[in-house]
Formats: C-alpha cells, sequence, structure tokens
C-alpha cells in the first residue's frame, strides 16, 4: 500500500476511539493511548505542537491498523525524537506496524530533518522488541522505573537509530 500512513485527524474520531476499545487487552501495560472523546482531543491538540508529529497507520481497505507519534522532538545540535506506537485489533501482528514505522522512519530523517530516533519499550514486549531490531535499532540501555504507563512506573529497554545508521542499511532489509 502506498499511503499507509495518515495524519491523525478528528474526521475518524469514532473509529479511533473503537479501535482503541476492541485494543485494551492487546495494550495491556504497554500503551495507554486516549480513551475518551476529551483524552482524544488533547492527543490531537499536542500533535499541534512541534515537539510532536502523530501518524496512523492503515491497511489496504483504509481501516485503522495502529498509531506511530514522535513525541519530544528537540531541534538545535539534539535534533532527536522519541518514537511511540500501538497497533489495534485485529490488525496487529499483520506487518502493518513494521511498514508504517519504516514510513515514518524515513519521513523522519529525510523530511524532518531529525538525527536520531529513540524507542523505550518495556521488556515483557516481545513483539515491539523484535520490532525495532528488525528495523535496525540498536539497544543503548535499560533504565528502571523509566516511564509512568498505566499508571504505574515501568522498566524500559533503551533502542535507538541514527539517520547515518538507517541509510547505511541495505534496501533488502527495509
Amino acid at each position: 500500500m502506498k499511503d499507509i500512513l495518515e495524519r491523525p485527524s478528528r474526521r475518524r474520531r469514532d473509529e479511533f476511539l473503537a479501535a482503541v476499545s476492541r485494543s485494551r487487552k492487546l495494550h495491556g501495560h504497554w500503551a495507554t493511548p486516549p480513551r475518551t472523546v476529551e483524552a482524544f482531543e488533547a492527543y490531537l491538540k499536542r500533535l499541534e505542537q512541534s515537539a510532536s508529529v502523530g501518524h496512523w497507520v492503515r491497511t489496504e481497505a483504509n481501516e485503522l491498523a495502529g498509531v506511530i507519534n514522535i513525541n519530544e522532538i528537540v531541534r538545535g545540535t539534539f535534533c532527536s525524537g522519541y518514537l511511540g506506537y500501538y497497533a489495534f485489533v485485529p490488525h496487529h501482528e499483520q506487518g502493518y506496524m513494521a511498514a508504517g514505522l519504516r514510513a515514518v522512519i524515513s519521513h523522519a530523517f529525510r523530511r524532518l530533518r531529525l538525527h536520531r530516533l529513540e524507542a523505550n519499550i518495556q521488556p515483557d514486549n516481545v513483539a515491539s522488541l523484535y520490532l525495532v531490531q528488525r528495523l535496525g535499532f540498536r539497544k543503548e540501555g535499560f533504565s528502571p522505573r523509566y516511564l509512568k504507563v498505566a499508571r504505574r512506573w515501568r522498566d524500559h529497554e533503551r533502542w535507538a537509530l541514527t539517520a547515518e545508521e538507517w541509510a547505511s542499511q541495505k534496501k533488502v532489509v527495509r
């Protein structure tokens, strides 16, 4: 699918909230997406800021398969951002998030001119760890009680990728 990414908007709010609702078990303690109209509006407002960029991942049938955000973008000598992403049931484990993340990474390095992306992942989120490894991220470390997710401070592994590393990967890998 050529245009796998879509910019988040109010137009698909009800579809988004329904996808979040049916995906609660999948998200577990790994992600806390907006679950109410108010939280959805706050999410869109945050994406209007220059420090955040949001993308929805779509299926060939134009259904929402997941979300990929770049948060806390810092410019200047750092030129970095933090990835946050989650899939929606029933489209998880079907390659949509890998394809979407490839597109977001390319956009981040080529269009946004970022130098580095970081993904912070809970150690028991095996699918997410596998995804970033497949895309060439390298593990930089472990941070105990790093982020508050689902109302608890949780340990995270820090994975990163630079623009040079992305560019040097063979096209076959992508």
